[in-house]
């Protein structure tokens, strides 16, 4: 692996630096201590079996804007590192308490989507070559025996109808020991996954049915003010800050008194910090829907004045995420601009970090030629430049700066920890 040349790294605005430089400074002269704090916290709160994060790097800040538990870009990341992800699926597996020698994953219903196909043709290889056998298990009504698709890549999936036998479930006469969920619940938990004798992770009630945004980053708050005090920052230069309101429906107007004064006080704290650190930007905020992913109910605003004047359009678009779940509770987080840009064209990007047990197995930057700095780029349009952290941990140099491979990577897969460890909070505490 050693051989292989590193992958590039987006350009980060240097004027924009100088608070990166005194955190990553904190970092690298405080890693034996960071790493023991991780430890200690992964005894007492064991990790979710995977997650991705979401990052936004400012220059000035960087912080988590969302956490998903069921990520779903496997195929995004670079392939010359995988052994880092099958020694940690290995781990991951046996941390489960349980032998397990067979595995169903059980994904979304996406059977056009090639990208996340491509996504579940990655993780099945992974899995296999951890030393598992596995099939994949479809709950799709329209699945009624077992198909192939062949893929781009040159890889092919084979989905085949997840069955229930008494408190089991199987795909035909594979029985597992371990249902894997790559699938986010949205539309709630199947009555099939219920009562299940087998190990199932992640746990259903971590499904976007039932998980709130708003919850994470409670959590995530609670994280960022421990490990903020450990190393001698304000935890605002890793924490969005945020704000949620109680019902809410974007169509017939109501909750908009709310969403309007939680943007205005959200902004006004912001412009605070701004003031206090002499970032000199255009304070935002983030309207997102409280649960759900796939970049949907999302918009940007500047002032509460956008978000009274929300036309017609506007709020079809905010009332609905995925398979059609209707937006009632939405979260209103600080905008964390993305100062990192990526080729010739200046794109704007943002990293996703991919973490398997508690350990960094990689990640992609996520850019857009068609969105802004303050925009959110989980959106048509964008497209996938894999990246290896396997730079992360080896070799921090405090004699770089932030554009060097190995601190940008310590300093995301940090960060990236931190997110992970306020699910794994989360998780413990709806148990």
């Amino acid at each position: 692996m050693s051989a292989t040349a590193p992958s590039p790294v987006p350009h980060l605005t240097t004027a924009l630096t100088g608070p990166l430089h005194r955190l990553e400074r904190e970092l690298l002269a405080r890693q034996t201590a960071i790493e023991s704090w991780f430890r200690a916290q992964w005894r007492r709160s064991p990790a979710p079996f995977y997650a991705s994060v979401d990052l936004r790097n400012s220059g000035y800040k960087v912080a988590p804007v969302d956490t998903n538990l069921f990520p779903a870009g496997f195929n995004n990341l670079n392939p010359a590192f995988e052994s880092l992800s099958i020694q940690a699926l290995q781990q991951a597996v046996e941390r489960l308490g349980s032998p397990v020698d067979r595995i169903v994953i059980v994904p979304e219903s996406h059977t056009r989507n090639v990208y996340y196909l491509e996504n579940l043709a990655v993780l099945e290889g992974l899995l296999e070559r951890a030393g598992f056998a596995v099939r994949l298990g479809s709950l799709s009504p329209d699945l009624e025996e077992e198909t192939v698709i062949e893929l781009p890549s040159g890889a092919d999936v084979r989905l085949a109808p997840l069955a229930r036998r008494g408190r089991r479930v199987t795909v035909g006469d594979f029985d597992p020991d371990f249902v894997l969920l790559n699938n986010d619940l949205s539309g709630g938990t199947p009555p099939i996954l219920e009562d299940l004798e087998q190990i199932l992770r992640p746990a259903t009630r971590l499904g976007w049915a039932n998980r709130l945004k708003s919850v994470h980053f409670s959590f995530y708050q609670g994280v960022a003010k421990e490990f903020a005090a450990l190393i001698g920052i304000d935890p605002w230069f890793i924490d969005p800050m945020f704000r949620n309101c109680g019902a809410i429906d974007f169509m017939k107007r109501e909750g908009q008194s709310c969403l309007e004064r939680n943007v205005e006080e959200l902004l006004d704290a912001v412009t605070r910090k701004y003031a206090e650190y002499d970032v000199q930007c255009r304070p935002f905020v983030m309207v997102k829907a409280d649960a759900g992913t796939y970049g949907m109910g999302v918009m940007t605003a500047h002032s509460a004045e956008e978000v009274m004047e929300l036309n017609r359009k506007q709020r079809t678009k905010m009332s609905t995420t995925k398979e059609g779940q209707k937006v009632t509770k939405v979260i209103i987080q600080e905008g964390v601009y993305t100062h990192e840009t990526w080729g010739a064209g200046n794109a704007v990007a943002e990293p996703v970090v991919y973490m398997i047990d508690h350990n960094v197995v990689g990640g992609f930057y996520r850019v857009h030629t068609g969105r802004s700095s303050s925009e959110n780029l989980n959106a048509p349009g964008m497209r996938f430049e894999p990246l290896a952290f396997e730079e992360c941990c080896i070799s921090p140099d405090p004699d770089q700066g932030p554009d060097a491979h190995s601190n940008r990577f310590y300093t995301y897969g940090v960060i990236s920890r931190l997110a992970l460890l306020a699910a794994a909070r989360e998780s413990l505490s709806v148990t």
